[in-house]
């Protein structure tokens, strides 16, 4: 009698194609219409932009972008993952962490449009980029 192990293979595992997903409900603004019914200073539904939706989590991904961050922004996104997990219990890999924060920063964006924090953040780097005019 062997004493090793039978596992079962990544395809028994994983069944072969990912799970499809379903489209999740549209969210509606506070006054209680529709996000596509809002419009920005160009007339463009904001939801047009960025489709109201929720991090994919762990699933396989078929699209890869490559983003290149500062050895801060690294470290900071590993103590936030071991923080993640040391104080709430949660475990995430740093790209689920990112996919996390791109959801609720382009949520913002659509809920508030001007006044998100991206656009704010981008406005103040901006001026600070402009060259100081005399």
């Amino acid at each position: 009698m062997s004493r090793r192990v039978s596992l079962p293979g990544a395809s028994e595992l994983f069944g072969g194609a990912a799970p499809k997903q379903t489209r999740p409900e549209k969210r509606t603004a506070t006054d209680g219409s529709s996000l596509d019914d809002r419009r920005s200073s160009t007339g463009r539904s904001r939801t047009a932009v960025v489709e109201d939706r929720k991090s994919s989590g762990r699933i396989r991904h078929d699209t890869k972008i490559t983003v290149y961050v500062t050895e801060e922004e690294l470290l900071g996104l590993e103590q936030t993952r071991l923080a993640l997990r040391a104080e709430h219990g949660l475990t995430a890999d740093r790209g689920r962490i990112v996919r996390e924060a791109i959801d609720v920063l382009l949520a913002d964006f659509v809920d508030h449009g001007p006044d998100s924090v991206l656009v704010q953040r981008l406005r103040a780097a901006e001026s600070a980029t402009e060259p100081a005019s005399s």
